[in-house]
Formats: C-alpha cells, sequence, structure tokens
C-alpha cells in the first residue's frame, strides 16, 4: 500500500511532467500562426491532439493522487498535521491552475486553428480564381498579340507600296528628262531624224529580204525531199 510520501513525490513528479508538457502545448500555439494548414495536418495536428490526451491523462492521474493523499486526512490513528493540510491544498491549487491554463490554451489553439483555416480557405478561393480567369487572360493576350501582328504587316505593306509609287514617280520622271533631252537632240540636228528614219527602213528591207530567201530555201528543200 502507498504511504503518504510516496503519493507526495508522485504527486511532484506528476506536477513536473505535466509542466513540461503544458509548456509544449503552448508552444504549439505560438508556432501554429506561421504555419499553413496543410503543413499542421501533415504532423502537428496529430502531435496536438496525442498532446491533449497526454496532459487529460495526467489529470487524473494526479487528480487520483491527490485524493488518495486526502484520505490520510481521514485515519484514525492520528490526526492529520499542518503540513499535509497545506501540501494537499496546495497540490490542489496547482491541479486547478493547470486545467485552467489547460482550457485557456486549447482555446487559444482552437481559435488559431480557425484562423489558419480561415486563410487556407482564402488562399485557395484566389487560387481558383486566377486558375478559371487565366485561361480567359491568355487569350485575350494571344488575341491582342494576332491583332498587333496583323497591324504590323499592314503597316508593313502599305509602307512597301508607298515606297512602290515613289519608285514609279522617280522612274517616270527620270523617262520624261531623257525624251526631253532626246527632243532637244533631234530638235538641235535636223540631219540625226532622216538618219535614224534610213537605218529603220534598211532594217525593214534587210528583214523582208531575208524572209524571202528563208521561204525560197523552204520551198526547195520540200520540193527536193518530195519530188
Amino acid at each position: 500500500m502507498a504511504t503518504y510520501e510516496s503519493l507526495r513525490r508522485q504527486a511532484r513528479t506528476l506536477e513536473s511532467v505535466l509542466d513540461a508538457k503544458m509548456a509544449t502545448y503552448s508552444r504549439l500555439g505560438t508556432g501554429l500562426g506561421g504555419h499553413d494548414v496543410g503543413e499542421l495536418e501533415a504532423g502537428a495536428q496529430d502531435r496536438w491532439s496525442d498532446l491533449e490526451a497526454e496532459i487529460e491523462g495526467l489529470f487524473e492521474k494526479l487528480t487520483e493522487t491527490v485524493e488518495e493523499m486526502a484520505a490520510f486526512l481521514n485515519n484514525p490513528n492520528g490526526a492529520p498535521s499542518q503540513s499535509m493540510l497545506h501540501a494537499i491544498q496546495r497540490h490542489r491549487d496547482v491541479l486547478q491552475d493547470y486545467k485552467a491554463d489547460f482550457r485557456r490554451t486549447k482555446v487559444n489553439l482552437e481559435h488559431a486553428m480557425d484562423r489558419a483555416n480561415l486563410l487556407s480557405n482564402v488562399r485557395n478561393d484566389i487560387q481558383s480564381y486566377k486558375t478559371a480567369h487565366s485561361s480567359t487572360t491568355d487569350a485575350l493576350l494571344s488575341e491582342r498579340g494576332h491583332i498587333d501582328s496583323s497591324h504590323r504587316m499592314t503597316d508593313d505593306m502599305l509602307a512597301q507600296a508607298y515606297e512602290t509609287r515613289a519608285e514609279f514617280g522617280r522612274q517616270r520622271s527620270s523617262i520624261a528628262g531623257i525624251n526631253a533631252r532626246m527632243g532637244n537632240v533631234l530638235a538641235t540636228m535636223p540631219g540625226l531624224d532622216k538618219l535614224l528614219g534610213m537605218i529603220r527602213t534598211r532594217r525593214r528591207r534587210d528583214a523582208v529580204i531575208m524572209g524571202t530567201v528563208f521561204g525560197i530555201g523552204f520551198i526547195l528543200i520540200l520540193m527536193y525531199r518530195w519530188g
């Protein structure tokens, strides 16, 4: 059977373990604000639930230990001392403080979890909105690119047409200048026009003679071949 002193040592040990577990539990709430819900669900949430179960189990053990210590107050063999009364009351107060701190931390953790869920949902909604409208935006940008390309092609074609028209104008001016100079030459040299006419007449005569000779030769060849 456990003695009062052994129960007292057990209560102190349980309080020490509870203190360490409560410190770890509080750090979970502090670190939750800097993590995404996805990271929490990957491992921290399981640890959170396991830690809560451990703390609640320690509460039960400490309560049982304190109650067993209080049973010694009803010992008919002797009246309890003031130190025993004081120690049991102190353990009860510590237990109540731990429970109050645990409830407060648990509420804070739940609020932090709700905020993390809300932020995660907002980010997911924003991402879904961007994804849903990205295809439309890409299509509009692509269509705008096609229109800009068509405008550039049209501008290039117009520029080439203007350049061709200008080149025709320059050639027309050049030909007109040449004709004018030739007219001036013919006007200053009357015999040149006559000479050119004689040359053209001789060329036509030579062409007629060559055509006649070619025709007679071709007829003679046919007569020789079929005669």
